[in-house]
């Protein structure tokens, strides 16, 4: 089997704290591995070790500034964002970290991170005391939102001879992070995914509808985590303004529930596994005006509606032993009650929650925060993150679901 590391483009980059000399170890053992590894480095971090080192071991010529000032070549930090496979900063020091968080791209490490277009990992080293202050566990707080994967400092005796958390972790551990992810991005290769997102809408007139306010940015974050893993992906969705770039998805727009449920039948017959993101309108008008409807005449207006056509439960009802689905639950109150029943009553897998309770969670957003609640009794509660990196904490639970 061919080294998981073997041609993939990393950039590692370095800032000014006693941690780099670590850095060296990491930057060994990726090259070793058959990684391509472009060292950035802070004009601080050349204070702790030395370009010519860090050249001498990656096979290229350490950037640090955005040009030579001998030559005036340009470092693009653009180019350097497009080609990492995954970026990785070690150590992270707190003044990096804070203009990571803020987007102050004053170097050519943090614009580099700015326009990484792939994942992107930190690991923070520091003293105890500026670990602990609220600036740093708000800025930490803020990129782990962004989707920055956050690899927790150990505790031990520090440079200052302190005792306590701040020591960035080892370079053995942190490659075994790196190796862990590039796995995960073949874990779903030759699967088949299906995934409902986005609203419904149920037509009163040939102008008028009965909706939701979801986005479909979820869903769409589901496929796409999906995707990159490997996997072949259908994505069945509502009416929304979200493009799709990667060709392993195969996107399928519909606008009505019976619609959604038209066009799911076949993928989620066919699928390894199932989510159900849609927010889909549980009811619709019994009939639809062949003409718009006027305000004159009647001071008021009876509207009656019949009831949708529930699209999880009835997929899932035809579920084969070999699929895992999983469903959505949007709860205002008795959130925990009535997500397990949702679980039990449409025979699913797995069911994320997440409250409307939740600043930053629900529709529209960003963001989200949820928990996972699995059909053995487990539940997982994760912090608010970016879609992305939801979808990212909710396929790595699908992977691991013994079915």
């Amino acid at each position: 089997m061919e080294p998981i590391l073997k041609g993939k483009h990393i950039v590692l980059g370095i800032t000014g704290g006693i941690a780099a000399y670590k850095s060296v170890t990491l930057l060994r053992l990726l090259v070793k591995a058959g990684a391509e590894v472009q060292v950035v480095i802070t004009p601080s971090g050349k204070e702790f070790i030395t370009p010519v080192t860090l050249a001498a071991l990656s096979g290229k010529p350490v950037v640090s500034e955005f040009f030579t000032a001998n030559t005036g070549e340009w470092h693009s930090h653009v180019d350097l964002g497009l080609w990492a496979d995954l970026m990785v900063i070690a150590p992270a020091t707190a003044s990096t970290i804070g203009k990571m968080a803020n987007g102050i791209a004053d170097n050519m490490l943090v614009t580099t991170y700015l326009s990484a277009k792939e994942h992107v990992m930190i690991a923070p080293a520091m003293d105890l005391d500026m670990m602990a202050h609220p600036s740093t566990v708000r800025n930490l707080a803020t990129l782990e939102s962004y989707g920055v994967e956050i690899i927790e400092p150990a505790a031990g005796e520090l440079a200052s001879h302190l005792i306590g958390k701040g020591r960035m972790e080892e370079p053995e551990n942190i490659f075994t992070r790196i190796e862990k992810y590039f796995l995960r991005r073949c874990d779903l290769k030759g699967k088949k995914v299906a995934i409902t997102a986005g609203p419904t809408y149920e037509k009163l007139d040939p102008v008028r509808f009965i909706g939701n306010y979801s986005s479909g940015k979820m869903g769409f974050a589901l496929a796409e985590e999906c995707a990159s893993r490997g996997a072949e992906v259908t994505l069945i969705c509502g009416p929304v303004s979200i493009a799709v770039s990667d060709p392993n998805i195969v996107r399928i727009d519909v606008e009505s529930a019976e619609e959604m449920l038209a066009a799911a039948r076949k993928p989620f017959t066919e699928a390894d596994f199932g989510i159900f993101a849609a927010a889909v309108a549980d009811y619709r008008p019994e009939s639809m005006a062949e003409h718009k409807l006027k305000r004159e005449g009647a001071e008021d207006m009876t509207l009656r509606l019949v009831r949708n056509p529930d699209i999880a439960a009835t997929l899932a009802a035809e579920k084969r032993d070999s699929q895992v689905f999983v469903g959505f639950a949007l709860e205002t109150d008795n959130e925990h009650e009535n997500a397990l029943k949702k679980l039990r009553k449409k025979n699913l897998d797995m069911v994320v929650l997440n409250s409307l309770q939740d600043k930053g969670a629900g529709f529209g957003t960003d963001t989200n925060k949820v928990s996972i609640l699995s059909k053995d009794g487990t539940e997982k509660s994760f912090p608010l993150k970016s879609k992305r990196a939801v979808a990212t904490d909710i396929v790595n639970e699908i992977c691991v679901t013994d079915i």
